[in-house]
């Protein structure tokens, strides 16, 4: 808001016109690049920094749009990276740090507090790590403690008793599960905390690449469970993180 301030208070002493602090207030909104407009104001309004989902977008686009941002002090994270693409951030970004497991692309420029409370990621399957390790590697970024509990699914469901007690000492529990999707109303019964179902597209055919544990996630008898799209790990830790914050 102080950008917003300096600029006010240049019209109103004369020093700039009404059509210059004009330009220079649209200006401090957003970054126009050409193939996007780059939300310059995003963290100071909601908390956090607009974020690059890379799917869809050439090499070139990305990296107009992370130059953008890098002029700004934030930390960015681009999500969707396939391991060519990261090779051409890195000739803009040598510090940028890449999850092939996630294909995430972090880059920190700044210490973020973090909270003593924790994020549970836990995870059905080890098919379901890269939807996981997406929403985790999103929480970090955001500045919060993640503690990973992988392959705890229904289909043994004492490995997922014998580490309840991680679970529970969480603020926020993400789970992740594919197949059948019955993970999440399971550990919503166990638990006094907010769940947050992640759908995955791992299945055989009657799964239709995570249609049916989207739907069984959404149907869940387990009061607390609320659901995100289908392998969107990175909404999933979004939500995490501002849960586990408040």
């Amino acid at each position: 808001m102080e950008a917003f301030r300096e600029i006010l208070e240049k019209v109103k002493k004369g020093a700039i016109g009404v059509d210059e602090g004009l330009s220079l207030l649209k200006g401090q909104f957003y970054l126009d690049v050409g193939c996007a407009k780059v939300d310059l104001q995003r963290e100071s309004r909601v908390g956090y920094p607009e974020v690059i989902y890379c799917s869809g977008k050439t090499a070139e686009q990305v990296k107009a749009i992370l130059e953008a941002m890098l002029e700004r002090d934030s930390n960015i994270l681009a999500t969707r990276v396939s391991l060519e693409l990261f090779e051409e951030i890195r000739e803009i970004c040598p510090d940028a740090l890449y999850s092939p497991l996630a294909r995430v692309v972090a880059i920190k420029r700044k210490k973020v507090e973090v909270p003593s409370s924790y994020i549970a990621v836990v995870t059905a399957g080890t098919s379901d790590l890269p939807v996981a390790e997406e929403a985790a590697l999103t929480a970090e970024l955001f500045g919060n403690r993640v503690e990973r509990i992988v392959d705890v699914g229904v289909a043994g469901v004492h490995r997922l008793f014998a580490n309840l007690e991680a679970i529970r000492g969480a603020r926020v529990v993400i789970v992740v599960a594919g197949m059948e999707g019955a993970l999440p109303s399971l550990v919503g019964g166990l638990v006094d905390k907010p769940v947050i179902a992640v759908p995955t597209s791992v299945g055989y055919g009657a799964s239709f690449h995570g249609l049916s544990a989207l739907l069984a996630m959404l149907n869940s008898c387990s009061s607390g469970v609320c659901v995100v799209n289908i392998d969107n790990g990175y909404g999933a830790g979004y939500i995490a993180s501002m849960i586990n914050q408040l």
